[in-house]
């Protein structure tokens, strides 16, 4: 038993040394499950210029550059909190010399898009940072 609880914590502290500082480590949940998500922070002001140009368009409801801006996003990979379906809604951060969408987006969620729930990734859904004002 106490070869098991010395594993159990080995784990917990190479999960954390690899999620490193700041970030949320168990999310949403029932209660005796834990679900690993990997979600740090930015501030409004160290996002890049076009993601906070797109801010201000969600914030005021467009008009938006591409088809997909504002559809559902569904949270495949499990690392923002869990919400009902269609809580949250996708858009595209232009990434300068791309030629397509490139990888960067802002996740909004509730119903005042851009208003307070919001993330922020650069790697299309592999690590989100929630926006801070």
């Amino acid at each position: 038993m106490a070869a098991r609880k010395s594993i159990a914590l080995l784990v917990v502290a190479i999960v954390l040394a690899l999620v490193g500082p700041g970030r949320e480590l168990f999310g949403p949940g029932e209660p005796g499950q834990s679900v690993v998500t990997a979600i740090g922070e930015i501030h409004v002001g160290q996002l890049p210029p076009e993601a906070r140009e797109v801010l201000a368009l969600i914030r005021q409801g467009g008009p938006f550059r591409y088809d997909k801006d504002g559809s559902v996003f569904r949270n495949r990979e499990g690392l923002l909190p869990e919400q009902p379906a269609g809580y949250y809604a996708e858009y595209t951060v232009p990434t300068p010399g791309a030629n397509d969408r490139g990888a960067r987006r802002i996740v909004a969620g509730g119903r005042q898009r851009g208003m307070g729930d919001n993330y922020y990734t650069d790697d299309h859904y592999r690590s989100f940072r929630r926006i801070r004002e």
